[in-house]
């Protein structure tokens, strides 16, 4: 009797490999649930996204930003607010005095053929505070003679010094 509750109850090897596989590939990652506007600047670089991740967490420094969320295995950098007239980061909404000056940049490095990235960056404002919405929601990319996107032009063009752009992309 033993024996056959034992048989009944006994797992095929390959559902077993089944269940490991699927617990190896867990789909967990740091990167936001959000995904960048559309119409955010993208540039393809010459080189692997990791590499790119890596840099970005040392550029974005040397800009006065600072980085609140970095992850280069997933490929993403976002900095906290910075107020482009005072020059400071501004961590809490209280601190914000002036919403169309301040801004927040966030990095996304995704692969793209083998050996390249395609970075996608996304410099955005708040025009108005509103505690009942959530930060995404009051979003809106800076306009291109910003100095918001001034900072982000000049990260993007210091990548393109360090690892070049493909000939297909120039």
């Amino acid at each position: 009797m033993a024996r056959d509750i034992s048989l009944r109850f006994r797992i095929p090897h390959s559902a077993f490999r089944i269940c490991l596989l699927l617990a190896a590939c867990t789909p967990v990652t740091t990167r936001p649930d959000v995904t960048p506007d559309p119409r955010a600047l993208v540039v393809t670089l010459d080189a692997r996204p990791e590499r790119i991740t890596a840099m970005l967490d040392s550029l974005v420094p040397a800009e006065s930003l600072e980085v609140v969320h970095a992850n280069v295995r997933d490929g993403y950098v976002e900095t906290a607010w910075y107020d482009t007239e005072a020059h400071r980061t501004r961590h809490h909404e209280r601190e914000i005095s002036n919403l169309a000056a301040t801004v927040k940049i966030r990095l996304w490095a995704d692969p793209g053929v083998p050996g390249q990235t395609r970075l996608t960056v996304e410099p955005v404002y708040r025009p108005r505070y509103d505690p009942s919405r959530r930060e995404r929601d009051l979003e809106v990319l800076v306009a291109k003679e910003d100095a918001g996107f001034k900072i982000a032009l000049r990260l993007v063009d210091k990548l393109k010094q360090r690892f070049g752009v493909p000939k297909a992309a120039q």
